[in-house]
């Protein structure tokens, strides 16, 4: 970027560079989210939309007066209208779009969850990602890649923490695995952060 823009080229250039560099994944996920978006209308139209009333065969001879001749003496009395269209059922179908579309995507860790272990058992010791007991073993990813048996990696960060070293204590038995996974889910996304 610095060659391009001592040569004199504009910053918009740059820019331009900068957005046609879109990130695979953020396409795939969009395209993902339209197919399950559209799959997911087409499925409740079939599940709610009404279908077209069967009608009865014209009857034909003696028969087909007998019916005619009945169906006006029904015809007199009231008429009870049937729908297709179920109140439940699009409420059903409503609420599973709602659930689907507004819900929280299953992530194989949960960062708030990490966020709240960390803040309950991990702040005495590593506020802001510092480290009070030892100052230059901080929670910072140069930090982390230096000191930790193991280096920048989430699984390392869970060793740690399940098992503890020096004067950091273990947390295996005071946790669950899926907090545990969490807390150094959170730790390995905040090291770049601190």
């Amino acid at each position: 970027p610095r060659a391009i823009l001592a040569q004199g080229s504009s910053l918009p250039l740059l820019r331009s560079i900068c957005i046609c560099i879109r990130p695979a994944a953020t396409m795939s996920r969009t395209a993902c989210a339209l197919l399950a978006a559209g799959l997911g209308l087409y499925g409740a139209q079939c599940f709610v939309a009404p279908s077209a009333p069967r009608s009865q065969p014209e009857a034909s001879g003696v028969a087909g007066l007998r019916q005619h001749g009945t169906a006006s003496l029904e015809s007199a009395a009231p008429q009870v209208s049937s729908s297709a269209w179920s109140p439940l059922a699009l409420g059903a179908a409503l609420g599973l779009l709602a659930a689907v579309a507004g819900g929280r995507p299953a992530l194989a860790a949960d960062l708030e969850n990490g966020e709240s272990v960390f803040q309950g058992n991990c702040t005495a010791c590593h506020a802001g990602g510092n480290n009070t007991v030892v100052p230059e073993k901080k929670l910072k990813k140069e930090a982390i890649e230096k000191y930790l048996t193991g280096g920048y990696n989430v699984d390392a960060i869970k060793y740690q923490v399940t098992n503890g070293k020096n004067s950091m204590p273990a947390f295996g038995e005071k946790l669950g695995p899926d907090d545990i996974e969490d807390v150094a889910n959170y730790v390995f996304n905040q090291a770049t952060k601190w």
